[in-house]
């Protein structure tokens, strides 16, 4: 995520200066060697730039968040985490009005540096949660970056994003893990290469995510994703009933339901 930011900010000609920090001194090599960033800066760097980007996981975001209390009024702080409501509620209150939560909803199942492309975030939504407590300087540059990135806004209450994403974007992963783990603890290495298909493949794809990214998020928004899964097994024991009662009509009825949501996308 971050890596795609910094190519996109070039790409679109956005910054001046991209400084770049890891605590992993490989993804720092290769971020250099990609030209993702144009130079590897301290943490006390980055604090003296004019926009930082927290593009990591969402419980360093909180961590990052703290190392960041005295930063300038004049200096603007993004996160580009999955989960809002926690984050924005660790936030110390003395920078809040510098934090801008947002959720690009962009990604790819591969990550770090090797992994960053120029368009991941061209035409696709953003999320942008409670401005209203945002320093207009700091919303107003946010929503110009992510605009310049060419993507599309939407805005939204911390919670309400976060019950959102869970069914949307943390359940179907959360589904996807399950996915391979039934198969690999039921078939060989063999069968899985022999048979599977491009309906396994989408499905599954997922499943090669980050754990530690997807660890924290689980746990951040653990009440909304537990309700969200739920949901996921009651349709799914009913799929199990009408296929053990051989019921056709009823399972016919239930696949025409889901049918309609490739209406709305």
């Amino acid at each position: 995520m971050g890596g795609s930011f910094g190519l996109a900010l070039k790409q679109n000609q956005i910054s001046g200066k991209i400084v770049g920090y890891d605590h992993n001194q490989k993804h720092c090599d290769q971020a250099i060697e990609l030209n993702l960033v144009d130079e590897i800066g301290d943490f006390d760097t980055i604090k003296s730039c004019d926009v930082i980007i927290l593009a990591v996981p969402v419980e360093g975001i909180i961590k990052a968040l703290h190392e960041l209390k005295d930063i300038s009024p004049e200096t603007t702080v993004i996160d580009l985490g999955s989960t809002k409501a926690r984050i924005v509620e660790n936030c110390p209150a003395n920078i809040r009005q510098n934090f801008v939560a947002a959720h690009p909803m962009a990604g790819k199942e591969k990550f770090g540096p090797t992994a960053a492309i120029p368009d991941l975030y061209k035409d696709k939504i953003v999320v942008l949660c409670d401005l209203e407590e945002n320093a207009l300087l700091h919303s107003d540059r946010a929503i110009e970056i992510f605009t310049l990135l060419g993507m599309h806004i939407v805005y939204m209450k911390a919670k309400e994003h976060d019950r959102h994403a869970a069914y949307i974007s943390h359940m179907p992963h959360a589904i996807s893990y399950a996915l391979a783990n039934s198969v690999m603890h039921q078939e060989d290495p063999k069968s899985i290469l022999a048979l599977a298909a491009g309906g396994f493949k989408s499905m599954s794809r997922i499943a090669k995510s980050s754990p530690y990214m997807w660890t924290d998020i689980f746990l951040q928004n653990r009440e909304n994703v537990v309700e969200a899964i739920e949901s996921f097994q009651k349709e799914l024991q009913k799929a199990k009933e009408m296929i053990e009662n051989t019921d056709e009509n009823a399972l016919k009825e239930w696949m025409f339901s889901a049918n309609n949501l490739h209406k709305i996308l």
